[in-house]
């Protein structure tokens, strides 16, 4: 039975042209590439609201529909070779690369063997404007030390330097779920090194970044850092977009985020409990048994990400414009 046998209501609502993000909830470019190339030759996906499942929104990912596209990834190395396909919708990554080892993110390659050439690969692919480097979450235990963090991150800056202008730092914030994965790892965690040393490091991180000549940024983080030369600055930002797309664009506030994060609107097609990454810190999985059920629905032809359209739900038909470009 089709997808449209099961459509029990649809509802029409104009957006202005959107801005995907590809993912917050999972890692699409890593474990789902060759899904988000099939629904963009189809022009369309489906996603489901994690707040109330029956509900589904038809999202478009045509030229005509699609501003930028926002990606957020480990492991970028599944999608080389076919960033032709993007265009002519502009895009740029998010690209996290930490000091952590296999004990914190325990689903992707070697950083030193394999990442840091992916990401300079896709730096000369891409252009290093579009490709911003993150060093997050960062937090602090018995191993990953104050010390731990500032020789790999100078490490990680010195192998990055010419391939990225901009950083971003934010620290570990402590939701249920990640205390909840972080309890595998034991031992004490903190979430700001020792008393005193708050101020050193992120100075040190700075002067790290301004070293190899990058911007250094926070992402999210309530206490203003700019006195160490890191300002504020969203992930999705009229900057950043502006850059990728070489135009002006208009943006409004992401509205449902954490008041310290300062991203534009931005409509997000993944979905939680999906990314087999397996990283200890992640919000977005409940835990590993939850994400393996899911992974056992994804059938990268679905206009879902994971599961099919069941008789219940309901699709709202979203339908964007190209108003906001000047």
């Amino acid at each position: 039975m089709g997808e449209k046998n099961f459509l029990k209501s649809v509802r029409l609502r104009e957006v202005d042209s959107l801005i995907l993000s590809v993912s917050r909830r999972t890692d699409i470019p890593a474990f789902y590439s060759e899904w988000f190339f099939g629904r963009l030759r189809e022009g369309s996906c489906l996603v489901r609201n994690p707040f109330n499942l029956h509900q589904l929104s038809r999202i478009p990912m045509t030229p005509e529909a699609v501003e930028c596209i926002v990606f957020w990834t480990k492991n970028p190395g599944p999608m080389l070779g076919k960033l032709g396909l993007l265009d002519p919708i502009p895009f740029y990554f998010q690209f996290t690369l930490t000091g952590y080892g296999r004990d914190i993110e325990p689903g992707f390659p070697h950083k030193k063997e394999c990442m840091i050439p992916i990401f300079r690969e896709l730096s000369s692919q891409v252009g290093k404007d579009r490709v911003v480097w993150r060093y997050d979450p960062i937090f602090f235990t018995d191993r990953y030390t104050a010390d731990y963090h500032l020789r790999a991150f100078g490490q990680i800056a010195e192998a990055l330097q010419g391939y990225t202008r901009r950083v971003v730092i934010s620290f570990l914030d402590l939701y249920a779920k990640v205390k909840r994965n972080m309890k595998a790892y034991g031992g004490e965690l903190r979430t700001m090194p020792d008393s005193g040393a708050f101020g050193p490091f992120v100075s040190a991180l700075s002067e790290i970044a301004a070293e190899h000549g990058m911007e250094i940024c926070a992402c999210a983080e309530a206490c203003d850092l700019s006195r160490f030369g890191i300002k504020k600055s969203g992930c999705i930002s009229r900057e950043l977009l502006e850059r990728a797309a070489g135009r002006s664009v208009e943006t409004r506030k992401a509205k449902g985020q954490r008041g310290e994060c300062l991203c534009v609107e931005s409509t997000d097609i993944g979905a939680y409990h999906t990314c087999p990454g397996g990283c200890l810190y992640c919000y977005a999985n409940d835990s590993r048994r939850r994400v393996e059920e899911n992974r056992k629905l994804w059938d990268p032809n679905s206009a879902l990400l994971c599961g099919a359209v069941g008789k219940n739900d309901k699709i709202a038909e979203k339908r964007a414009d190209r108003r906001s470009i000047r």
